[in-house]
């Protein structure tokens, strides 16, 4: 075991709620998936500022806190701390059922990653060695090879039995006994000859090749799952072990190649047609629709269920143009993303965590980037989706196809390889091209307005000692931490640190001398930058934006400088109240990162203009 990690598991089981909390956990590339009893008694907020810790997304039903590529080290120490739910337990439980097939499908697919993945680069390879004429189709050489890469898709549907029966809490080796049966060699002769199979003279079997498929497959486990536990719970324990195999094997055979195996075929060929169809039609749609929002289905886990598409077209097609190409130049822009923040930021944390995460981003692994860097500056995360957006479209325009499967990094680029033909695989690099040069240039002129680097670098230069200012209460009120907003984006502090106050009036002032950067067409909330280089965001009520600018009052306009204590803003407090809206108003610096330090210096009542917050640079 790793006693690398003892003290950060243990300061994650505590504050996700403590062992007693914790119904089951397990992790996949970057991250700690708790199902828990209640999250309210998990403290996101402590937990996003541990060290170690990279943030916390709640999504599909899970809590998760992203670790980094080693959170399996992580995990080895945790599992021994925690109480797991039992089989019965989760078997048992309640869930969506949309959310139950995509569990199922990723569940099924996601252990035999490493086996398609190593399959593909092999394809890959010798797709370069085949065109660059290294080695003849016809030579025995080219032969083994094909066999090496092609071995794991033909038996695709073994390893996808165990793994979805395992999903299932099913026998996986009673799942793989039937899928062995779809695929013997004399069920393959029986379809090549086309003569009629009836079962006993009157089941008839229809000839359909399984070799290479997923839906039959994983139709015939889901079933068999229900059937073996009818079967166990009929079944005297005394004859269990002979007849339970044997009633299985002969009810699933009979239902896999009369009902269920040419169900699961017929699905098979409509997706296989759907795919023909996008291919033909809208071969543009997919990559950019995956290259532009890839990160947002990463961060609602709706890309476990979208990822199998390109491995499903694979088996079908022989190609992926569906998944790949904008999961590809998805990663490359959000791992540029993260690099030109690497090379902007003054913060030393947030550097390191920057550069090494584009490292591991170039390779395929973007979480620790997503939830460390460009999640919370936010315009990074912009400039990536539009960056991957932009390098989808020229990819989908070209129809450019993936012919292996696998990491969605740099080294991916050598699966475009294939068809005897360089053009997928220069194309791929022009895709690529292209969002590396949109994202970095998107991010870096962003990041001067959002960064305002160049205000901090010039203070600094003349002085070499800390800098300090206040950040005064723009309203007369009370005071309170920003964990105690009633808004969770402004609670967690991911938009920055800063304050909550109740207001006792409706009249908002200027906290600093500086000047109106925004101002909402709705009034509800005004963007400020001090002449100190401080960006701060004044947001009055909680979903106030609905109200549409009625009982607001703005006194200022863009781009317009301010004085400290001057009127900017008047709002109806008892008529917003009465509206049935939530008055408190946060104060936040958004660009938090760029100082050393943004602490509440008071709490309780405090009048418009007396320091509230103190700003430390350097």
């Amino acid at each position: 075991m790793s006693q690398k990690y003892q003290t950060l598991a243990e300061d994650v089981v505590r504050l996700v709620g403590g062992k007693e909390n914790i119904q089951n956990v397990y992790h996949c590339q970057t991250r700690l998936r708790f199902k828990l009893v209640d999250e309210s008694q998990a403290d996101t907020v402590a937990l996003e500022a541990e060290d170690g810790v990279v943030g916390v997304v709640k999504a599909s039903g899970l809590y998760q806190v992203v670790i980094g590529t080693h959170v399996a080290d992580v995990f080895e120490e945790i599992a021994p701390l925690v109480n797991l739910q039992s089989d019965e337990e989760v078997a048992a439980e309640k869930k969506n059922p949309v959310l139950k097939v995509i569990e199922f499908i990723s569940g099924a697919f996601t252990p035999i990653i490493p086996a398609i993945s190593g399959a593909g680069m092999v394809k890959a390879v010798l797709s370069v060695l085949t065109v660059f004429q290294i080695v003849s189709p016809e030579s025995s050489t080219y032969m083994m090879l094909n066999i090496f890469a092609d071995g794991v898709f033909y038996f695709l549907p073994i390893l996808l039995a165990f793994t979805a029966s395992q999903n299932l809490k099913s026998n996986p080796i009673l799942s793989v006994g039937v899928a062995a049966m779809m695929l013997h060699p004399n069920w393959s002769a029986l379809v090549a000859t086309g003569n009629p199979v009836n079962f006993f003279e009157i089941i008839p079997f229809t000839l359909t090749g399984y070799a290479s498929s997923v839906i039959p497959v994983l139709l015939v486990v889901w079933v068999q799952s229900y059937i073996e536990k009818f079967l166990k719970r009929h079944i005297p324990k005394s004859v269990e072990l002979v007849v339970v195999p044997l009633l299985t094997f002969l009810i699933m055979g009979t239902l896999a190649f009369s009902i269920l195996g040419p169900i699961g075929s017929f699905i098979g060929n409509l997706l296989a047609a759907f795919f023909t169809f996008l291919s033909t039609h809208a071969s543009w749609a997919p990559a950019l629709l995956i290259g532009g929002t890839l990160p947002l289905m990463v961060m609602f886990g709706a890309h476990t269920a979208v990822g199998p598409i390109g491995i499903l077209q694979l088996t079908n097609k022989g190609y992926d143009n569906l998944f790949g190409p904008g999961a590809l130049v998805s990663n490359i822009a959000q791992a540029t993303a993260a690099a030109v923040v690497a090379v902007r930021t003054k913060d030393k944390k947030l550097k390191q965590l920057a550069t090494s995460g584009s490292i591991t981003g170039f390779m395929g692994i973007t979480e620790p980037i997503l939830y460390g860097v460009n999640l919370p500056k936010r315009y990074p995360l912009i400039a990536s989706l539009i960056g991957g957006a932009a390098g989808g479209l020229y990819a989908g325009l070209t129809a450019t196809r993936r012919f292996a499967t696998g990491s969605s990094g740099l080294p991916a680029a050598v699966m475009y390889i294939g068809d005897g033909t360089m053009r997928h695989f220069y194309n791929i690099l022009i895709s690529l091209v292209i969002t590396i040069v949109i994202t970095a240039v998107l991010t870096y002129f962003l990041s001067f307005k959002y960064e305002n680097v160049a205000v901090i670098e010039k203070r600094v230069t003349e002085s070499n000692k800390p800098v300090s200012s206040e950040i005064a209460a723009v309203v007369t009120g009370s005071v309170l931490p920003l964990e105690e907003a009633h808004d969770e984006v402004f609670a967690q502090g991911l938009m920055g640190e800063g304050y909550v106050i109740e207001p006792h009036d409706g009249k908002i002032y200027a906290p600093f001398d500086g000047q109106v950067v925004s101002l909402f067409k709705t009034k509800h909330a005004i963007g400020l930058l001090s002449d100190q280089g401080a960006e701060v965001l004044i947001h009055v009520g909680i979903n106030t934006v609905e109200l549409e600018g009625n009982y607001f009052k703005a006194f200022i306009k863009e781009e317009d400088s301010v004085q400290k204590g001057q009127l900017l803003l008047e709002f109806d407090l008892e008529a917003i109240a009465q509206a049935g809206y939530d008055t408190q108003t946060m104060v936040i610096v958004t660009n938090t990162a760029l100082f050393k330090e943004v602490t509440l210096a008071q709490t309780g009542v405090v009048n418009a203009g007396q320091p509230v917050l103190s700003v430390v640079e350097i």
